[in-house]
């Protein structure tokens, strides 16, 4: 019998089936593409506009903000169509493939713009670019985070997938954050540095996306999603409170939208179901809102951090190659630590172990504020302590996300993953576009001075003081807060294993 994860639709036919290698390897490889989306523009492009462009702090940070905003509108849309999709063609893979295929031009149009525009131009330019590009990075997200629900039902099974997709993920934050960086060094003409950059990272994003598409194509069967009123009644919700499924009346239960709905033959109809369907997937689920709501207040502060770094590199450290080092600092220890977290979540739990790593984050992100008395490098101590963190605050969540998912399923039927994965990827856009916000926010608040090219200035030590305390006290602060969500989140192990032991055939 092969070991290859059997065709899903909606929830997976078999719960006995183990993941291939192959399968975990191919999906994982995606990563290479998120991992870099994710961390480049965060941290560089706040920099790149302010300090190359010329562009003010807080123009800077409206940029990004517009950009993601954006984001926020299309990704719930996104959702919905790729669950058409699978409903359609039995796969997810068309959207993930347009994506994969229009970044890597995007991306590099981003870093291409010529410095004598003047930054009025400058950043009209970024802002377009950008804004396609995220729309383009979004085709491709929001179906991949949908596809674990799909290719396994097992607790433990998804906490291995996405343990390996974090590995991944690990490797390609260290690659662009250290290595992007590392290829301005090319010239000393900013415009060839960050156009060299924005090529070459494109590409290698580009690539990794399209390796994942196949595993799509493989987690998505040829049968159409199951009617909602075919779920079963017998499930209740795990949180306190909450009405059977059977008896919610069938005028409040979210329908699936099929391609016999007639919904694409009105564009203002379609657009409103597609965010009816998330908006649906987030008020129906408890245990959606809260980890979400935490994974939010987590993206908040790791983009902050991401954002500062460079600014901490060279204006508190003073030096352009310690945003390499950081990066090397807090991705190393990831790079262990990601299968631990994985071995530590099947013994106590996800939800466990996902505490444990946020507290340890918040512990190590409040300790760099040591540098405002004592600026130097045992700075890489506590940010390598945060890493390992970080590797568990990356892996648990998104091994949570298909138990939430295959849950509302059982309570709801099965079709709408997308529509869950389209909402987290917008709020993770936020949580990550806020950051760099607060970030340009305290900048402009403390008087950080912006310079074009090669131009010299100096900073006044509140700026200082502010590039501080945005790269340590605030999101030490904002993991703190995440926690209080955390602790209600209610789905555990045995709520996800029962089912599975009472659907296999007796």
């Amino acid at each position: 019998m092969s070991n290859e994860a059997p065709p899903a639709t909606g929830v997976p036919a078999s719960t006995s089936a183990r993941l291939s290698r192959g399968t975990i390897a191919r999906y994982a490889t995606g990563s290479l593409g998120t991992g870099g989306f994710a961390t480049l523009p965060g941290l560089v492009l706040t920099y790149y506009l302010t300090d190359s462009l010329g562009v003010a702090a807080l123009a800077a940070g409206a940029v990004i903000t517009v950009a993601k905003v954006w984001d926020v509108v299309i990704d719930p849309v996104i959702g919905a169509l790729t669950d058409r999709d699978l409903a359609r063609h039995g796969s997810r893979r068309r959207l993930m493939l347009i994506g994969a295929l229009a970044l890597p031009v995007l991306f590099a149009l981003t870093f291409a713009v010529p410095p004598s525009l003047g930054p009025v131009v400058a950043g009209i330019w970024v802002l377009l670019a950008f804004t396609l590009t995220a729309t383009a990075f979004s085709l491709f997200q929001v179906p991949y985070i949908a596809l674990p629900a799909e290719l396994t039902p097992r607790y433990d099974e998804r906490t291995r997938l996405l343990t390996w997709r974090v590995v991944v993920l690990t490797l390609a934050i260290l690659l662009f954050g250290a290595g992007g960086p590392a290829l301005r060094r090319v010239s000393e003409d900013p415009f060839v540095q960050y156009l060299v950059m924005g090529v070459v990272c494109g590409v290698v994003i580009g690539l990794g996306m399209l390796v994942a598409t196949g595993v799509a194509k493989r987690a998505a069967g040829p049968t159409r999603p199951e009617a909602p009123a075919a779920a079963p009644q017998q499930i209740r919700e795990s949180a306190p409170g909450r009405r059977e499924a059977g008896n919610e009346p069938a005028s409040r239960r979210p329908a699936v939208l099929s391609p016999e709905d007639g919904a694409t033959d009105a564009p203002a109809a379609g657009m409103r179901a597609h965010f009816a369907e998330g908006i649906g997937a987030l008020r129906r689920s408890r245990a959606f809102r809260l980890l979400l709501g935490t994974f939010v207040l987590q993206a908040l502060a790791t983009g902050l951090m991401l954002a500062g770094a460079q600014y901490v590199a060279t204006w508190v450290l003073h030096s352009q190659a310690a945003v390499e080092l950081l990066f090397v600092a807090l991705i190393a220890p990831a790079l262990l630590a990601a299968p631990a977290w994985g071995v530590v979540a099947r013994r106590i739990g996800k939800e466990r172990a996902f505490t444990i790593a946020s507290v340890v984050f918040a512990i190590a992100a409040l300790s760099i504020l040591g540098m405002l008395w004592a600026p130097g490098d045992w700075i890489y101590v506590p940010v390598g302590i945060a890493g390992i963190a970080y590797a568990g605050m990356q892996s648990l969540p998104m091994a949570m996300l298909p138990d939430v998912i295959s849950h509302d399923e059982r309570t709801h039927g099965p079709g709408r993953a997308g529509s869950f994965s389209g909402v987290w990827t917008a709020g993770e856009t936020v949580g990550f576009a806020l950051g760099a916000t607060t970030l340009a926010v305290i900048l402009a608040v403390t008087g950080y001075v912006s310079s074009t090219g090669t131009q010299v200035v100096e900073q006044p030590d509140a700026a200082i003081t502010g590039i501080v305390v945005s790269f340590s006290l605030a999101p030490a602060v904002l993991i703190a807060l995440s926690l209080l969500t955390l602790a209600r989140y209610p789905l555990r192990r045995a709520d996800i294993d029962r089912h599975d032991t009472e659907s296999q055939p007796t």
